[in-house]
């Protein structure tokens, strides 16, 4: 595998290699935890990174459960990051939207002082708001497109005028594709409504697609 490979040429690289499509969450719950400290945090995941390092196709570990620990859950976050990413690329699931120096400073601490692989984020304060991410190839991004949430339909689904008429996450799918300039853009498409998961694979068909379960595990496709 080459150093310089794009982001989503080193993950498929490392499909094949698995011969899997799992992803694999670092979500320490605290009610899964032995107690809720960094340490039981770390040791969570440090387990189960090992138990799935065969078969892992990427990590992502949840920002959130990490800073909720503080200071000590950010440098537990660091290790767990730095662990993951010698079995499988790790995709940080922080759904952030910002724009300007803000976004870049986003960027900046998930590429340069967290050093994962790529990220999630909320494509609605649009174009500019994805820039900083998506200068480097070899970092990748996946917009926030169909969620898996109940309270989805709320927003996403908002039917636009056409022609054609089409639900509001369709439109984020036909945007992604146009803003691909660098091959490093994905989406991300709940695993519990296949129709959408299918609709649109249809619609970006030339993009990766992170789709998240009911619980830990999920798929890159």
């Amino acid at each position: 595998m080459s150093p310089m490979s794009g982001f989503f040429t080193r993950l498929a690289d490392r499909c094949r290699q698995a011969d899997s499509l799992l992803c694999v969450g670092l979500d320490p719950h605290p009610a899964d935890l032995a107690e809720p400290t960094a340490a039981a945090a770390r040791a969570f995941c440090l387990h189960l990174i090992e138990a799935t390092a065969d078969v892992a196709a990427a990590y992502k570990p949840n920002a959130a459960f990490f800073e909720a620990l503080g200071p000590e859950g950010w440098r537990v976050l660091q290790e767990v990051i730095a662990t993951a990413s010698a079995e499988a690329p790790v995709i940080l699931d922080a759904k952030r939207g910002d724009i300007a120096s803000t976004a870049e400073a986003y960027a900046r601490a998930a590429f340069e002082r967290l050093r994962v692989d790529a990220i999630t984020l909320n494509p609605y304060l649009g174009h500019d708001s994805l820039t900083p991410f998506l200068a480097d190839p070899q970092r990748g991004v996946f917009l926030l497109c169909k969620t898996s949430n109940p309270g989805a339909a709320d927003v996403q689904d908002l039917l636009l005028a056409g022609p054609p008429a089409e639900p509001l996450w369709e439109r984020v799918a036909a945007l992604a594709r146009a803003w691909n300039e660098r091959d490093n853009l994905g989406l991300v498409v709940g695993a519990t409504y296949p129709d959408a998961l299918a609709r649109a694979r249809e619609r970006a068909a030339d993009l990766w697609i992170l789709a998240p379960g009911c619980g830990r595990m999920g798929w890159v496709c």
